[in-house]
């Protein structure tokens, strides 16, 4: 049995997210889905809500599972016993960090072998930052996320007074 790992912050699950998980889930026998709970960078969700949120996007299919996780990805991995790291890649500025990410875990674990996936062609705009973006400035997401995390961010946005919102990007 072949498992990988597809690891990120999915802040929120977007179809992009989705469409590499289905993908990879074609190919081995079965992916765990990681959601990393204290990234370098600021979030909107909590982990609790980015792991009901993925945990809602795949309740059907069952070669997929969600868990949280902390620390090195290649230490979940070596924990789940999976042989594989799954990342999507978007765009060619995407290429230099996976590589250097496939690179270090690579040097850190030669067991664990990662594999990229190139995002389908209406997926590479996609991102969580821009869908975070989109929502809170009140655009049509519905393209891009499933219609329970449209409704999550909604609800977050609407809790969210305007100094919390983006100083810049898509409304400038």
């Amino acid at each position: 049995m072949v498992r990988a790992i597809f690891p990120a912050t999915f802040d929120p699950i977007h179809y992009g997210h989705m469409d590499i998980a289905e993908r990879a889930a074609r190919l081995f026998d079965e992916i765990v889905i990681a959601v990393y709970d204290k990234p370098l960078k600021s979030l909107l969700f909590s982990p609790e809500e980015r792991i009901d949120l993925v945990k809602q996007s795949f309740k059907d299919h069952p070669k997929i599972r969600v868990v949280g996780y902390s620390g090195l990805t290649v230490n979940k991995a070596h924990e789940i016993d999976a042989q594989v790291i799954v990342r999507g890649l978007r765009v060619f500025s995407d290429f230099e960090f996976e590589f250097r990410m496939a690179l270090a875990n690579h040097r850190l674990s030669r067991d664990v072998e990662t594999v990229a996936f190139i995002t389908n062609e209406e997926h590479t705009f996609i991102s969580s930052t821009t869908v975070r973006e989109i929502a809170m400035l009140n655009g049509d997401i519905s393209s891009m996320v499933p219609p329970h995390v449209e409704a999550a961010l909604k609800r977050k946005v609407a809790e969210m007074s305007d100094s919390q919102l983006p100083a810049n990007a898509l409304r400038d």
